[in-house]
């Protein structure tokens, strides 16, 4: 069953400026690399693969992951942060300083 737009809505805020298209098309493509990673890791356990080789790939898909965090993030600042500032709402720095050490 599918959400509705209103539903997600309260546990999930919406963007005022959309992602640009190369942007969103870079991050589900990234995205869809980590999940394959994270699928072939999976694989590897239930293969009892070698830890090392685990280990490895798990190393990969955080890279991918920590990727797409950073291009999120730089998103976030460039244009939610901006926009709340720039409408008077300085509460916004506490919460990217929240998002921040969420990274930690």
């Amino acid at each position: 069953m599918s959400e509705s737009r209103e539903e997600t809505a309260a546990c999930c805020h919406y963007k005022n400026t959309p992602r640009g298209n190369e942007l969103q098309a870079d991050v589900q493509r990234r995205l869809n690399r980590a999940i394959g990673q994270l699928n072939g890791v999976k694989a590897m356990v239930e293969d009892n693969r070698y830890c090392g080789d685990v280990l490895t790939q798990l190393a990969a898909a955080e890279s991918a992951i920590r990727r797409v965090r950073e291009l999120l993030l730089k998103e976030h600042m460039e244009t939610c942060v901006v926009e709340q500032v720039q409408a008077g709402n300085t509460e916004v720095i506490d919460e990217l300083l929240k998002l921040i050490r969420n990274f930690g």
